[in-house]
């Protein structure tokens, strides 16, 4: 046996030329070379706790179960009457009106060609005992200088109080009587913007209280091109309401 032949066989072991542990480095066996790299750190809902994740999932369940609910409710609103409208007709009202109103106004033939104001005056008990009636506050120019130059104005700004007048004027007839079961709802919900406006007018003054509110819309006809041989007035008309009681409850800032 030559001296090649001695050192393979010293570098044999039972289990293979380098021993049963497969390749020897100078410094024992060699670490694996195929290990799978440390876990990242868990990160956004992963990173809670299990309570905090239970948590999270109830509330995203809760806000998926008001969306269908809401819908659900939209789409039996608008849809042609079936059985679960008839069935349910005043949940889906009570759920719609007067937040969530569907019409189709902008698609209209005729589209409104009016320009609407609505404004209030309150008749207030002083903090002396005496009686005093405010002028006429135009809130609908206090919203359209709010609006004015405003890149996000806010849906209250731009559509409480057109809508709750429209929502009056829909369940009311020219006697300003109901003509529906919604016309104290709509009454009701006019007179709350009209006290909470006032409040924020600071239209009661020092220790005085808002007693009764009366409403007023005034409508002025758009004027036409000048091109255009149609003729309209462009003088204003009034549709006064009678005086409100505003009940004691509600006297010092509309909240109910």
């Amino acid at each position: 046996m030559n001296a090649y032949d001695e050192g393979s066989h010293a570098r044999q072991g039972p289990d293979g030329p380098d021993g049963p542990d497969g390749p020897e480095g100078p410094d024992g066996p060699e670490e694996p070379s195929d290990l799978a790299p440390p876990s990242e750190p868990a990160t956004g809902v992963a990173a809670l706790s299990l309570r905090y994740r239970i948590a999270a999932a109830a509330a995203l369940g809760v806000v998926a179960v008001m969306v269908c609910v809401h819908l659900g409710m939209t789409f039996l609103h608008v849809a042609p009457a079936n059985t679960v409208s008839k069935e349910h007709g005043t949940a889906i009202e009570d759920w719609i009106y007067p937040e969530f109103e569907q019409n189709w106004k902008l698609f209209a033939p005729n589209p409104l060609q009016q320009n609407i104001s609505v404004q209030v005056r309150a008749e207030i008990l002083t903090a002396d005992g005496g009686v005093r009636t405010t002028g006429w506050y135009d809130l609908s120019a206090q919203d359209g200088r709010a609006i004015d130059g405003n890149l996000l104005p806010s849906h209250t700004q731009q559509n409480e109080l057109r809508r709750a007048w429209d929502f009056f004027v829909a369940t009311h007839d020219e006697d300003d009587r109901p003509v529906g079961m919604r016309g104290a709802l709509a009454e009701s919900y006019l007179r709350r913007i009209m006290v909470m406006r006032l409040e924020r007018s600071d239209a009661a003054g020092p220790g005085g209280v808002v007693d009764r509110v009366q409403v007023r819309s005034r409508t002025v006809d758009v004027p036409p091109p000048r091109w255009s041989e149609e003729q309209v007035s462009t003088k204003p008309v009034h549709r006064t309401l009678p005086w409100w009681p505003v009940p004691e409850d509600e006297a010092r800032g509309g909240i109910g």
